[in-house]
C-alpha cells in the first residue's frame, strides 16, 4: 500500500489560497455595507393654469438637502411643452453631474397623486437613487 507524502509548503500554499478565495468573495450583504446611497426627487405639478409648484429636491448621505425650482407641466393655455423640455434638461444635467462626481445610477421610482377623481389636479413624482463606495 502506498502512502501519500504531502510537501508541507504545498499544503500551506493550498490553505492560503483557499483562505484568500473565501476573503475575496463576499456576500451581497457584506458588499452593500460599504456603499452609500443618495437620492433626488422631482415633484412636478399637473395643476391646470400653472398654479402649482414644481421642485427638484436632493438629499445627500449626510442628510443635507438642496432644492431647485422646476417648471409646471401646465400654463394658462394648457400643457406647456417648453416647461417639460426645460425640466428634462435640468434633470439630465443633475444626473450627469452626479455621475461625474462618482455616483452610480441605481434605480428610479415614479408615481402620481391626485386628490380627487374629477378636479384635474395632482403631482407627478420621480425618485432617482444613486450609490457609490463609502469613503
Amino acid at each position: 500500500m502506498k502512502t501519500l507524502n504531502l510537501n508541507p509548503w504545498f499544503l500551506l500554499l493550498a490553505v492560503t489560497g483557499l483562505f484568500a478565495a473565501i476573503v475575496a468573495f463576499k456576500t451581497p450583504a457584506q458588499q452593500s455595507s460599504k456603499l452609500v446611497y443618495m437620492q433626488f426627487s422631482t415633484i412636478e405639478s399637473i395643476i391646470p393654469g400653472g398654479l402649482g409648484r414644481s421642485k427638484m429636491i436632493t438629499v445627500m448621505p449626510d442628510g443635507t438637502k438642496t432644492e431647485e425650482d422646476l417648471q409646471n407641466f401646465y400654463s394658462m393655455v394648457g400643457i406647456n411643452f417648453g416647461n417639460i423640455s426645460g425640466n428634462n434638461i435640468a434633470i439630465t444635467k443633475k444626473i450627469n453631474n452626479l455621475v461625474a462626481q462618482g455616483w452610480e445610477f441605481d434605480k428610479v421610482m415614479t408615481g402620481t397623486q391626485s386628490p380627487s377623481d374629477n378636479n384635474g389636479q395632482g403631482i407627478f413624482i420621480s425618485r432617482y437613487f444613486f450609490k457609490r463606495a463609502a469613503e
